[in-house]
């Protein structure tokens, strides 16, 4: 399902059916027994969307572990997101319920097994982390867990997504989003309106991945056996795709200013992405003309795959997205392009990250209350101030302090 249409069913089926749940909720309430406060022994974490949201709810899930030792956790995501989270290793892989979001039919057949099972899990907690999602407040009142924590827009204008929450936490524009996820497990416990009311504290960045003895190693010896340029030089990654979100992608021809620079710098410029981005490589491959010049779209089989390679190489330039949140699980200098969104709220938390924003009138545009439908023409301005050599000089500086 593309995007647009998920935003549709969202809406239109969405917001009804959250209404009757409302409803439901409001005249169980009225007959329910007062329920006391209890240790929660399985905690459900909803998490559907990006798998760059995962790395960012680290230290939700640390703290979930050290304020409840005791309580299993599970969680609800898209299956294309599953590999992010067993190679983050924060829940035993036994305890994940995935849902098929490539077809609708697929989806609904997904979601009735799902909800067979949240049931029969019999939470005492379900944290919903999605930014006002209605699909994902719904599976969180449905998996039957008597504690409902989640985003809610109390007097601010954020998407209407039901009235059903036993915990209400307040969406803050102004305060890193790993922070909000803290937030939410602060709010298990709390009462008040909004729940929560807790000083935002320090968020460290997450645990570097580790790698089995000698897997590095291979893997960079097979990248140089499939590209023969790279032995004895220093590899640029460039992951130029804008995903799902066109919107957030710097301008090619910028890339391929810049990885023309680099090639002659003595760089070689190796282009990362899915498969579904080779059109994009080969299109900057074909404008450098350069042997040095490789296009890895595709290459990688993993993202685990992907974070052995980032060990080859000396920098990562990249859109806001996947490879520079899962640089933060690395020690690769990145650099990291911003704009519809803003790295306030979604910088990877990690010292090897640097961030380039320009910060519009209009940035950032895409937000959690407009679904991250941007009102923008295309003409993506935020990013295109961002000027190629702005660029290498931030690049030429972190390759110089990595040679250093």
């Amino acid at each position: 399902m593309n995007i647009d249409f998920q935003r549709a069913v969202d809406r239109w089926a969405g917001v009804p059916i959250c209404a009757a749940l409302s409803l439901l909720e409001k005249v169980r309430r009225l007959f329910a027994a007062k329920e006391e406060a209890v240790a929660p022994r399985r905690i459900l974490i909803v998490l559907l969307s990006e798998m760059g949201s995962l790395v960012l709810a680290q230290p939700m899930f640390a703290e979930l572990k050290r304020r409840y030792p005791q309580a299993e956790l599970h969680m609800l995501m898209f299956r294309k997101n599953r590999e992010v989270l067993d190679l983050l290793g924060v829940m035993p892989k036994g305890n994940v319920i995935t849902l098929n979001d490539k077809k609708l039919s697929e989806f609904a057949v997904d979601s009735l097994r799902a909800i067979r099972r949240m049931r029969a899990l019999d939470f005492d907690v379900v944290i919903d982390c999605e930014l006002f999602s209605r699909v994902s407040s719904i599976f969180s009142y449905l998996s039957g867990a008597r504690v409902h924590v989640g985003f809610h827009p109390h007097t601010q204008e954020g998407l209407y997504r039901g009235s059903f929450m036993g915990r209400k936490v307040m969406y803050n524009p102004y305060q890193h989003l790993s922070q909000q996820f803290l937030t939410m497990v602060e709010a298990i416990g709390s009462q008040g309106r909004p729940v929560a009311k807790r000083a935002p504290g320090e968020v460290g960045a997450p645990p570097l991945l580790q790698f089995e003895e000698g897997e590095v190693a291979r893997e960079i010896a097979q990248l140089e056996k499939d590209f023969p340029v790279l032995p004895g030089r220093k590899l640029v990654l460039v992951y130029p795709d804008g995903g799902i979100l066109p919107i957030r992608a710097w301008p090619p021809g910028y890339y391929e200013q810049l990885c023309d620079e680099l090639l002659k710098e003595g760089y070689v410029v190796g282009l990362i992405g899915l498969p579904e981005a080779k059109p994009l490589a080969r299109r900057i491959v074909a404008h450098c003309k350069h042997p040095h010049c490789i296009d890895l779209t595709g290459y990688t089989r993993n993202v685990r795959h992907l974070l052995a390679v980032f060990q080859r190489g000396a920098l990562l330039v990249t859109n806001d997205g996947g490879p520079g949140q899962f640089a933060a699980l690395t020690a690769l200098p990145t650099l990291v392009f911003f704009g519809p969104e803003t790295p306030a709220l979604y910088s990877p938390l990690a010292p090897n990250i640097h961030c380039l924003y320009s910060g519009l009138s209009c940035s950032p545009c895409l937000t959690a209350y407009n679904h991250r439908n941007s009102p923008c023409d295309g003409d993506n301005q935020c990013l295109q101030r961002i000027t190629p050599q702005q660029v290498l000089q931030r690049a030429r500086d972190l390759l110089g302090a990595s040679a250093a």
